[in-house]
């Protein structure tokens, strides 16, 4: 079995190292001696510094942003920003919502945020500015919130319904978590509150679970999501459970528990379950495995109507931002295509840490059009990170401006990143 993983290791290792040659061509010096590799004709640069923890974000039709604290600064979950003097430096304006998260959200005149445990609505006016920054509208209350997993992220749809992620408070269901050699806890009653994705009524206030629907099911935690307008359907990324070695030292090596599970890009339709935690998703052996506390053995395929992914990429790479580009500043090739924000990994010893990075997906009618790619690198500031806590930038949301630009947000140090393309 060892031999089998080294050997698909070793093509996925050499996959992505192609993926690099071929796309990245500018290398552009941004700040703390981190370089971000670009493909040719694109550039980045810092347009704000030292905001905190800003996870999710959103662009206004005038360039000014909103974007949501993880964490509140100085009572402050919402900072709004501007540049004022058209330098290229956003400076804060004003801040709102004593309370952090990540969601954030702006349609049909309103912008929405969430905690960890509620989602408000805020009116906008016609220069898309917050109308009553104290009293913003409730309108989802009491969402279960544990001791992992428990940021809300939200995306609404063409149809008046609001998507909330509501994140397993576990990793795998087990009777203990993260216990060795403890088995899942028969059905999983957790998944009755957690683990999926839950759909409200954006325009009714005060919804509780018993007005929402369990939308989909399965799904361990999702940060990163979107809607796509063109299947008119909601995609989101799943971080992938941890600690196969650890938990079943029998079954797996630290070598395979780098590279297992995929995290995962699903397409998402009403009612779908994607496995969580009966299963997970083998990128070498194409299938959703049966979870070793359910039985598995790292071999035995999953029984049930699980679904598979859109795309599967690496182990453990924290996907937190995800975004279906449709500006026309960047080449035709990047129309309607998939954007991902990965975090960065902490749990794929031996091997280094990856991620931090930015990462497209071609799409063409709805569906991939081609292989993945590595879009911008560098944020960790090194190619050899063996800790989270050593990336100098960790990627977590992701926006688009007016003009087609491309906006990333890091929650290490606080930054803003604008990736704009000028074809040289």
């Amino acid at each position: 079995m060892n031999k089998h993983f080294l050997i698909f290791g070793l093509m996925l290792l050499l996959s992505s190292a192609s993926a690099k040659s071929k796309t990245i061509r500018n290398i552009v010096p941004v700040a703390n001696g981190v370089k971000i590799t670009l493909p040719q004709g694109f550039t980045t640069a810092i347009i704000a510094e030292n905001l905190g923890r800003p996870r999710h974000l959103t662009i206004n039709p005038d360039g000014s942003i909103y974007v949501k604290l993880a964490r509140v600064v100085d009572g402050k979950g919402i900072l709004y920003l501007k540049d004022s003097n058209s330098d290229g430096t956003y400076e804060v304006i004003k801040g709102f919502g004593n309370y952090g998260g990540t969601g954030l959200y702006v349609k049909n005149g309103f912008l929405y945020a969430s905690s960890n445990k509620e989602v408000f609505r805020y009116t906008l006016n016609e220069k898309n500015e917050v109308t009553d920054i104290d009293n913003p509208d409730k309108i989802i209350t009491g969402l279960k919130m544990g001791r992992q997993h428990e940021t809300k992220s939200i995306v609404i749809d063409n149809a008046d319904n609001i998507y909330v992620n509501i994140g397993a408070y576990s990793n795998s269901c087990q009777q203990e978590d993260r216990k060795t050699g403890s088995l899942g806890i028969p059905g999983c009653p957790l998944l009755d509150s957690a683990g999926g994705i839950w759909q409200f009524k954006v325009n009714k206030l005060n919804q509780s679970y018993g007005e929402g629907i369990r939308y989909a099911t399965g799904l361990r935690n999702v940060v990163g999501l979107d809607w796509n307008n063109i299947t008119n359907s909601l995609f989101v990324m799943q971080h992938g459970r941890d600690q196969l070695n650890t938990l079943f030292p029998d079954l797996y090596d630290a070598k395979m528990n780098a590279e297992l599970p995929a995290e995962c890009l699903y397409e998402l339709k009403k009612g779908d379950n994607a496995g969580w935690p009966f299963a997970y998703y083998d990128p070498f052996q194409k299938k959703n495995i049966l979870a070793p506390e359910y039985g598995g053995d790292g071999k035995k395929p999953a029984n049930g109507s699980f679904i598979n992914p859109t795309v599967a990429f690496p182990a453990h790479l924290a996907p937190n931002g995800l975004l279906f580009y449709t500006g026309n500043q960047f080449p035709e090739k990047y129309r309607n295509g998939a954007f991902i924000a990965f975090h960065g990994s902490w749990n794929r010893t031996p091997e280094k840490q990856e991620g931090f990075y930015v990462a497209f997906v071609p799409f063409k009618n709805g569906r991939p059009s081609g292989e993945w790619e590595i879009f911008a690198n560098g944020f960790s500031g090194s190619d050899s990170i063996t800790s989270a806590s050593q990336a100098v930038y960790r990627p977590c949301g992701l926006a688009q401006g007016p003009d087609g630009s491309l906006y990333i947000t890091d929650d290490k140090k606080g930054t803003i990143f604008k990736i704009t393309y000028n074809g040289k």
